[in-house]
């Protein structure tokens, strides 16, 4: 035995935790302690790529000892998420008790195999740091529905298959696709949605095998059977039910439906007498102090006591900091059970990952085909010189119990076949050894890529490199992918930060990620294309007599073609980006770093197949319609309700106009990257001449456009107002001043237009709507600054035909910012020289408001927070004149214009102030807000942040943000850091995002009548 001092610092020495308790994942290249004297058995473990590995361990080892052999031969660091499972002598399964001897718990070790498994779900995949125990989840998942234990819809089942098959076999092609789900079953039922699988396997274009991973984790943890293990019982009544434990408690079960659920700060204690499981309760305050008991039957004692156990261990894993210390020994007499968790909680395994330099170990994904060796990068002698060669024998399927017997026939070797992999090869497989801390040295013979093995065998891997085989380990030939590292992009390079993996490993010109920018921002433009398209569709065929037919038709005439069309486009650009970056299995021959060509050919076809001035005409009826019939005004606000709608509808038809912009301005960045001698500068520039020539076209008509749908916005955001959307009338600014009446200072609403000032005060109104309180017609008006007339900071004097006000801004900068556009106002009205139009309703008693100030205030914190505002959608509470009311700012008619331009999308990741990790998002910025999302593919927002008033900054050495392309956001004492992905995605999001955080950093044009 190996003293403890002497013994090499695990992972769980590192954590400070005893060493006799506890699992000790180790390090990749460490051996596993010293076992006890003793004889030697040999125990099968069948791993979760349905690989069997033999283990020899001292009779006297506890489960500890087997499990960390197992977690160094899979080079895991994260293996407490993970257990070992076995059906006992009582035919029951079991979790093997790490503490325990293991042949005390182990009767017969030649007829048992123990099935490694996931045993703790977390309730966020993003918490699994590294991408070995991601893709041993996704393993999981894989084998739970194919098992039927992950109950849910035909949708979500074929959605996760699609991912499963993106990550073994590449891109869609219809053939293999067909073929590879004729022979491999993951469902049950499985050819019932085969057409919805290969459906769903088209969109995944480009998609790499730790994406699919990812998106299927992320697809299963929000199915309400994810993680979800039944134990049969009954309740007092013998009502049959099923008990289950998860990261929040004690679930309850009918049949696959979940009825109750007891939550850990809820519950007393649990216990069980002989067949009755027991969950008692905290008292309930509001019930006098009552302690509820509830009382479950279940089959016998034993299955009571194996729920107790796990219940125990998950509380532990999830609630705990740290692992529970051994209760003391009892001098006479005992009293409860012993058992307790052994190994590290959730928090503990967290933080270790990322207080760590885990080295990067790559590994190789068993059924992936994605990879050729010409994708391995090349190896030094040194690090091959340290890395033995694995030997493995093969355990027969023939000798193997019933349960563990595998009945696929693809998965069997080819007869007069070697296991031929595309890389490394190893020629011992046919010899049996035992592993006593000896290797044979490397065989660096490269196989021919194209080698004799079926496509379904295990046996076909890709680039297997041989490394040094833990104490103990007898693997049998039958190679465990999961066992052995793999050098390539299927599972490229484990680290602490997946993206600096990826940044390493992906182009670096700045072409590349201008095209990356096409890409993103296109994937958001097609979604918002589909709330015309798909939800509004919906909602008009609701009612089909509020819209009339020729509204229906001519929305859908004119945005079903441009939503098809974009559809193409956006494949070809996935395409292009995964050619460029060398992670298509297309095998297709040419130069592809490149985009031009492609932007050149679809502008082109745009011009011919879709007629764009007919947007606008699209929205003036859509107006037409809500005005002349309620109840298509209430569809619309309904649709405006839902969250994928999260912009005003109006937006949304103005898209195919806004992206237009987008084109020019990518492609002028473009433009201004390549020199002349570039071979895709030519498409580039004359891609260019025509986009602009399409927006100087179309540039009356969209700004005519944006200030009609400005004014219709306003227009619900308004109460006490008539005709606010007329022809000749411009918005100009909105945003928050003080009047200053008999009561004092007062807090303002004010909307500038090119004929009146109106200003306005926060109502009572279930929506939130600001009441008109008053109206300046701007004709004949004068303006003169009165700070020392009234004593007050940065006031100045409005002078109308009938009244007068005084106001005062909140600095300097934005009084600066009024007095230009409201004397830029009178100068446009005394030129119009036409009639004006009362705002007002014509009811006085609407508009009377209270000088005390009636206002709501709002907290800040609903702003701010990254949840709240879109959680108040339904009441309009987080438009921009919500937002200028909370933030006490302002934004003119240029500032939106800006921020048309301005859109951007992406991948970011995000952190808290306090917060340790890093947290990827997929991040949408438009409408002066950030729109966070999981993933490209969601179809809604998870949470917003408004950036007015806002100031974007980069950390300072202070803040120990030690890390590249970071930028940071606050307000007050909200912080938020982001980190992109390059040094040019950084300065974008820089760039759009300084356009609507501070203002006073906002440049504006001299002349701004030229806009109007």
């Amino acid at each position: 035995m190996v003293e403890p001092a002497d013994r090499p610092s695990t992972a769980g020495h590192r954590l400070g935790a005893p060493e006799s308790f506890g699992v000790s994942t180790l390090e990749p290249g460490l051996s596993p302690p010293g076992q006890a004297p003793g004889r030697k058995v040999s125990i099968r473990v069948q791993m979760l790529d349905d690989t069997q590995e033999v283990f020899q361990i001292s009779q006297r080892s506890s489960g500890k000892v087997l499990f960390d052999l197992i977690c160094v031969h899979l080079n895991l660091a994260e293996g407490d998420y993970f257990g070992l499972e076995y059906q006992d002598q009582r035919k029951m399964t079991v979790w093997l008790d790490l503490l325990k001897p293991t042949m005390k718990q182990i009767r017969r070790p030649k007829n048992t195999i123990l099935r490694f498994v996931v045993k703790f779900f977390p309730p966020d995949h993003t918490q699994i740091m590294e991408e070995l125990t991601q893709y041993l989840f996704a393993l999981q998942i894989k084998r739970d529905l194919a098992c039927g234990n992950l109950i849910c819809n035909d949708s979500s089942a074929a959605l996760m298959v699609s991912h499963i098959i993106q990550s073994e076999i590449g891109d869609f092609d219809e053939t293999q696709s067909w073929q590879h789900l004729l022979h491999n079953k993951y469902l049950p039922d499985q050819d019932a949605i085969r057409d919805k699988i290969t459906d769903c396997h088209r969109k995944h274009v480009g998609q790499t095998p730790a994406e699919s991973d990812y998106q299927l984790l992320e697809i299963a943890r929000r199915l309400e059977m994810y993680g979800v293990r039944l134990h049969p019982a009954k309740d007092r009544e013998g009502t049959k039910l099923s008990l289950a434990v998860a990261h929040t408690g004690v679930l309850v079960f009918q049949g696959y439906t979940k009825i109750n659920a007891f939550n850990w700060s809820k519950i007393r204690k649990l216990s069980f007498k002989r067949k009755r499981f027991l969950i008692k309760l905290r008292a309930d305050p509001a019930q006098s102090g009552h302690h509820d008991t509830l009382e479950f039957a279940m089959a016998s004692r034993d299955c009571c006591k194996i729920f107790w156990k796990i219940c125990v261990e998950y509380h532990a894993f999830f609630r705990l900091f740290e692992e529970p210390k051994p209760k003391p020994k009892p001098i006479l007499f005992t009293r409860g059970s012993s058992f307790r968790f052994s190994g590290r909680t959730q928090k503990q395994i967290i933080d270790y990952v990322k207080d760590s330099e885990p080295k990067k170990v790559p590994f190789e994904r068993k059924h992936s085909k994605i990879l050729s060796s010409s994708n391995m990068p090349h190896q030094s002698s040194s690090f091959r010189s340290q890395v033995p060669k694995e030997t493995a024998t093969s355990v027969p399927m023939e000798d193997l119990p019933d349960s563990a017997r595998q009945v696929d026939k693809d998965a069997q070797e080819l007869p007069g076949t070697k296991s031929a992999t595309n890389g490394f090869a190893d020629n011992s497989a046919d010899t049996r050894h035992n592993h006593q801390g000896t290797g044979l040295p490397p065989d660096k013979r490269l196989l021919n890529p194209g080698g004799p093995t079926s496509e379904a065998s295990p046996l076909k891997t890709n680039g297997i490199l041989n490394r040094e085989v833990p104490i103990g380990v007898v693997p049998p030939s039958q190679l465990s992918p999961l066992s052995s590292p793999l050098l390539g992009d299927a599972g490229y390079v484990r680290n602490e930060d997946e993206d600096e993996a990826r940044r390493k490993k992906f182009p670096t010109d700045k072409a590349y990620f201008i095209a990356k920018e096409l890409l993103t921002t296109e994937r958001t433009y097609l979604k918002e294309l589909q709330v015309v398209t798909e939800s509004f569709q919906r909602i008009a065929e609701k009612d089909e007599e509020a819209f009339p037919v020729a509204v229906r038709n001519l929305i859908s005439g004119n945005y079903d073609p441009i939503h098809k069309f974009h559809q193409g486009f956006l494949k070809e650009v996935e395409q292009r980006l995964a050619q460029w970056e060398g992670r298509s299995n297309a095998h297709i021959k040419g130069d592809y770093q490149r985009i031009g060509d492609v932007l050149l050919k679809n502008i082109q076809s745009l011009r011919l197949t879709t007629h764009l001035q007919k947007h606008s005409e699209c929205l003036v009826e859509l107006e037409r319609t809500c005005r002349s019939s309620r109840k298509a005004e209430a569809l619309c606000g309904e649709l405006e309700q839902q969250k994928v709608c999260y912009l005003p509808l109006n937006v949304f038809l103005l898209r195919p106009l806004h992206r237009l912009l987008h084109y020019k301005l990518i492609l002028e960045r473009l433009c201004k990257h390549y020199p002349p001698t570039h071979e895709d500068f030519r498409d580039c520039r004359a891609a260019l001449a025509d986009i602009t020539e399409m927006v100087l076209q179309l540039q009356g008509t969209m700004m005519k456009m944006e200030n009609f749908q400005k004014l219709l916005e306003l227009k619900k955001d308004l109460t006490g107002i008539d005709n606010l959307a007329i022809p000749g009338r411009e918005f100009i600014r909105l945003g928050c001043l003080s009047k200053l009446s008999g009561k004092g200072l007062q807090h303002r609403m004010f909307f500038l237009f090119s004929d009146s000032l109106v200003y306005t005060s926060r109502g009572m109104t279930s929506s939130n709507q600001f009441k008109v309180h008053g109206q300046l017609p701007l004709f004949g008006m004068t303006i003169t600054e009165s700070e020392e007339e009234w004593g007050v900071p940065h006031a100045f004097t409005l002078y109308g035909q009938r009244q007068s006000v005084v106001v005062a801004a909140s600095c300097a900068a934005e009084m600066e910012r009024w007095l230009e556009d409201i004397r830029m106002a009178v100068d446009l009205a005394e030129q119009s020289n036409g009639p004006h139009m009362d705002l007002l309703s014509t009811s006085p008693c609407d508009n009377k408001l209270p000088e005390e100030g009636g206002a709501e205030h709002e907290s800040e914190e609903e702003l701010c927070g990254s949840r709240s505002s879109l959680e108040r959608q339904a009441q309009r509470g987080n438009t921009t004149v919500h937002v200028c009311w909370h933030r006490n700012t302002s934004v003119s008619m240029v500032d939106f214009s800006i921020a048309v331009e301005n859109q951007l999308s992406g991948n970011l990741l995000r952190k808290f102030k306090n917060s340790n990790g890093w947290q990827k998002l997929w991040v949408v910025f438009t409408n002066f807000s950030l729109f966070f999302y999981k993933s490209h593919q969601d179809d809604y927002p998870l949470a917003s942040l408004p950036l007015l008033g806002y100031s974007v900054t980069v950390p300072s050495e202070s803040e120990n943000i030690h890390k590249d392309y970071v930028f940071k956001l606050h307000f007050k004492s909200h912080v938020y850091y982001f980190r992109s992905e390059s040094e040019y995605t950084f300065e974008r999001w820089m760039e759009v995002i300084r356009s609507a955080t501070c203002s006073t950093s906002r440049s504006l044009p001299s002349n701004r009548k030229d806009l109007y």
